[in-house]
């Protein structure tokens, strides 16, 4: 093959329109900063169609007007003592979460696995394993920021509306936690059914029931434990839902309102929904990888 006159190899498909480039390269690092706020954008539709950003924006606005709405009234009227609970907010809007969740899972894994392709740009210098925690981190971003931001808007009007400083700064930090934990439960959870489901609608119609359906029979199963004075058996039902989950770590460990007619009333029982918790953050990461580096091998 000719040889280019300044001694450069030719052929090479990779010169064909470029200069050479002899600057610095970003590394691993900034690679996967990169692809996690490409995929924290991506959620919410920045960066893709006009058409992408409408769900998203119009879940959000369902989450916000609500609590906005909640402010004015307290704010007018001067309420606050026993109007408000930040913990029990998110489930009162579960349906809402639950849709942003399963719309969005397979916006950052579904589309990746349907291609045959990752992004291949962003994505070329980190490994497998690095792929999928970063797409994870994006996810369970998006969702934090879709749950808490209301949740911060009542507890600012809380304290425009001049309520007790301590009391509510304490109550709002124990939310916070509950929805840090909830968010990534339910990151992990989507994340695993988007991987698995390469197609799109697919994986939102399975995630949507498997978590609204799990949440509505741990509730009926409560309700009748509880008629029957069975508890125990009402906390058990309660680890198989993640909304009952953290729920049950709210209340057992940080002295939370319950939204659920069962749930643990001491740290014991709140230990084990914490650890249950965990167990799949963990276990459904772990999966999650396995699956990324079993698609990165083929």
């Amino acid at each position: 093959m000719a040889q280019p006159s300044d001694g450069r190899p030719g052929g090479v498909i990779h010169d064909i329109g470029y200069r050479p480039y002899s600057g610095p390269r970003l590394g691993t690092r900034d690679a996967g900063r990169s692809l996690f706020v490409t995929g924290l954008l991506n959620a919410y539709g920045i960066g893709r169609s006009g058409r992408a950003k409408g769900l998203p924006m119009t879940l959000l606005a369902l989450m916000i007007v609500p609590a906005a709405i909640m402010v004015a009234v307290m704010v007018t009227l001067g309420l606050t003592d026993g109007f408000l609970d930040y913990g029990t907010y998110p489930v009162t809007l579960m349906l809402v979460i639950v849709i942003f969740v399963a719309a969005q899972a397979p916006v950052l894994f579904s589309r990746d696995l349907r291609s045959g392709a990752i992004s291949l740009y962003l994505a070329r210098p980190l490994s497998a394993t690095a792929y999928a925690l970063v797409r994870w981190a994006s996810l369970f971003v998006a969702i934090l920021i879709f749950i808490a931001l209301p949740v911060i808007v009542l507890y600012i009007g809380a304290l425009t509306a001049e309520a007790d400083f301590s009391e509510h700064t304490a109550d709002f930090l124990a939310a916070m936690v509950g929805i840090v934990l909830l968010s990534a439960v339910l990151a992990t959870l989507s994340g695993l059914v988007a991987s698995h489901t390469r197609r799109r609608g697919l994986a939102v119609g399975v995630t949507i029931i498997a978590l609204l359906v799990s949440t509505g029979v741990v509730s009926a199963v409560q309700a009748i434990t509880d008629v029957q004075g069975n508890e125990t058996m009402g906390l058990v039902v309660g680890l198989f839902s993640p909304f009952s989950l953290v729920d049950g770590v709210q209340v057992g460990l940080l002295d939370g309102q319950s939204s659920f007619q069962v749930s643990p009333d001491g740290a014991g029982w709140g230990l084990i929904y914490l650890l249950a918790s965990l167990a799949v953050i963990v276990g459904g990461l772990w999966l999650l990888v396995r699956y990324y580096r079993k698609q990165a091998g083929r």
